[in-house]
């Protein structure tokens, strides 16, 4: 058996004779280093036909060594060449030189002591022969460079075909399908869109789910609407997970919502059914809204009132009878520029979907959060649903308005915009009652 460190030594003709005998294919394109690779591979799967070739190899270079002339007259013949031509001297190897020397002066002193004998000679050079052959023909080859950076063992070779034989046994699992999500459509304007996270206010999150343009233009959908699906883990070079198949638009299948009517051209009517707020006989706040203030659905209304007088404990109570009065009633409770414990204490304490955009952020996001809400809400109605939106409070929502409106020119007292007023007042409006809704 051939190992890593005998290959390298021999030459690339050498090697190309061991590959025909073990049958290597393609050896007389490839390169030293992958001939020595290959005879090596071959060898692991078949190890008898490499030891036939080893010894083969073995058999033949005993033969040459034996059929040579005695090593003695060429050691003799070289020192006499060596000193007649003095530059050939310079060029030979420090190494060979002195071997040569010793062995013409032990060889001298053998002839000396044998003289008296005159058929010993013969018998101690034969002996010596293969000793001056190992010794010589290393030195005469190139020195190994490649092998000191790569020296792979024996036993990493063989098992090289065990390893690539395990790895064919696994399989990648396809996570294609496997996940659903659920998640509100906000279309960019480059045509594709995002499913944005409730649980992050509808704002970019890691947990955006990537919407193709051709299965927006498919299924017709627009901003806000409530989405459920089939999505797949991103691949190399993506950065979000993408949807794969919608199962569900608004509580509603694809070919349900492909004719729905536009929320502009809707039909709006007066209320026709009244949310009934009474729950229990503790709760007197919402018994007196049902005797003296009745909420019809499609009804707009507004509390009024002076600071620290109970608005936005009010505004929970009405939320909770909702909750617990009608419970096909979708509620949404949006938070504008509120404290971050009062937004926690609502979260906790009602059963709706809590939105919020706290005092400590940017106008723009608060504009932001607020349209997304609206534009769901405006969906969900279009697909047959009631909604509630809780707004606290529409007055920070107008100073947000009126900080990122572009100027008109036009200030009104107070300092307020306007065109400031219109986007709180489209909000306010949008609440109605829709005939066939």
């Amino acid at each position: 058996m051939y190992n890593i460190e005998e290959l390298d030594l021999k030459l690339l003709s050498e090697l190309r004779i061991i590959a025909e005998k073990m049958n290597v294919p393609n050896y007389k394109k490839l390169q030293k280093k992958e001939l020595v690779y290959k005879i090596l591979d071959q060898q692991a799967l078949n190890p008898a036909a490499a030891a036939s070739v080893k010894s083969e190899a073995i058999t033949s270079a005993t033969y040459a060594v034996e059929s040579e002339e005695p090593v003695t007259a060429e050691v003799e013949s070289a020192s006499d060449a060596d000193a007649e031509d003095p530059a050939d001297k310079n060029n030979r190897r420090p190494r060979v030189k002195r071997m040569n020397v010793k062995e013409a002066e032990a060889a001298a002193e053998e002839q000396s002591s044998y003289e008296s004998a005159p058929a010993a000679p013969a018998y101690p050079r034969r002996e010596r022969q293969p000793f001056v052959t190992e010794e010589v023909a290393p030195v005469a080859r190139a020195p190994r460079t490649y092998s000191e950076e790569r020296e792979p063992s024996t036993e990493a070779v063989s098992e090289r075909p065990i390893r690539q034989a395990t790895v064919q046994q696994y399989s990648v699992k396809e996570f294609d399908g496997v996940i659903v999500n659920s998640g509100v459509l906000e279309i960019i304007a480059e045509g594709y869109g995002f499913l944005r996270s409730p649980d992050y206010n509808f704002m970019a999150s890691p947990d955006d789910i990537y919407v193709s343009p051709s299965q927006i233009k498919l299924f017709g959908l627009k901003t806000g609407d409530t989405i459920v699906g089939q999505i797949r883990p991103p691949k190399e070079g993506e950065k979000y997970f993408a949807l794969l198949k919608v199962e569900s638009v608004n509580g509603k299948t694809t070919e349900q919502i492909r004719d729905r009517i536009p929320f502009e051209f809707l039909t709006p009517i007066f209320p026709q059914e009244r949310l009934n707020l009474s729950t229990t006989h503790n709760q007197l706040s919402t018994r007196i809204l049902d005797l003296f203030a009745p909420i019809g659905k499609g009804q707009r209304g507004m509390i009024v009132a002076q600071p620290k007088t109970g608005k936005t404990v009010l505004l929970k109570e009405i939320a909770n009878a909702i909750a617990a009065n009608h419970p096909e009633v979708y509620l949404i409770i949006l938070l504008i520029d509120e404290r971050p414990e009062e937004v926690t204490d609502i979260a906790r304490s009602v059963r709706a979907e809590v939105i919020s955009s706290t005092f400590d952020e940017q106008a723009d996001r608060h504009v932001k959060i607020a349209s997304m809400v609206l534009e769901k809400a405006k969906r969900m109605v279009e697909c047959g649903h009631d909604v509630v939106i809780l707004l606290d409070s529409i007055t920070r929502l107008a100073r947000a308005y009126n900080t990122v409106v572009p100027s008109s020119g036009k200030i009104l007292s107070g300092g307020v915009d306007a065109n400031a007023l219109h986007k709180p007042k489209k909000f306010f409006g949008a609440a109605r009652n829709v005939e066939n809704g």
